[in-house]
């Protein structure tokens, strides 16, 4: 049997190492950035693929998209409409990003949030990895299966529980001082 081995090392080395491990990992990470389309719930249709096509821009380039309908005057009395017009542009843009929030009615705007569609080194959009076949259970037999053997715990008896602690008598509150009567 070998005895154990002890290395003796340098904190000061040991601790740039950690410094260099951090300072690569903090390069390697991205910033999530975001880019917000404002629209009207009487935007014009040729208004609306301008828009779309700045917003495929920013979700090609992988940031965040904020969509938002802001509503004035008496617009707000059909938020339905707004409803209708992002779902809308959330179809038209499903090539180049996936609705994370639906749209919400927030005061007087309306919210969706876009992520960006993840692609491969080839431009083309990541195909989900199919998910494995899930093994299907036996046909169940009409014999009943034994129980598992073993030996089960049996449970504590009452002796061998720790005794409960006494129950408390209420706290007896001091009555309040007599109150000072006033003059009719």
């Amino acid at each position: 049997m070998q005895p154990p081995v002890a290395r003796m090392g340098d904190f000061g080395k040991y601790r740039y190492d950690l410094q260099q491990k951090a300072k690569d990992a903090k390069k390697k990470q991205k910033a999530v950035t975001w880019k917000e389309i404002r629209v009207s719930p009487k935007i014009d249709d040729h208004d609306i693929d301008t828009k779309i096509r700045s917003a495929a821009k920013f979700l090609d380039e992988g940031d965040k998209l904020k969509v938002t309908v802001r509503f004035r005057g008496r617009e707000l009395a059909h938020p339905d409409r707004g409803r209708v017009l992002l779902i809308a542009i959330g179809d038209k843009l499903k090539d180049h990003g996936v609705i994370e929030r639906a749209p919400l009615l927030e005061g007087r705007q309306m919210h969706m949030v876009m992520n960006p569609v993840r692609r491969d080194a080839t431009g083309a959009p990541a195909a989900a990895t199919p998910a494995a076949p899930t093994p299907t259970p036996p046909a169940a037999s009409a014999t009943p299966k034994p129980p598992a053997p073993g030996p089960r715990p049996a449970p504590a008896p009452a002796a061998a529980r720790p005794p409960a602690p006494p129950a408390r008598p209420p706290a007896a509150r001091p009555a309040p001082p007599p109150r000072a009567q006033r003059p009719a």
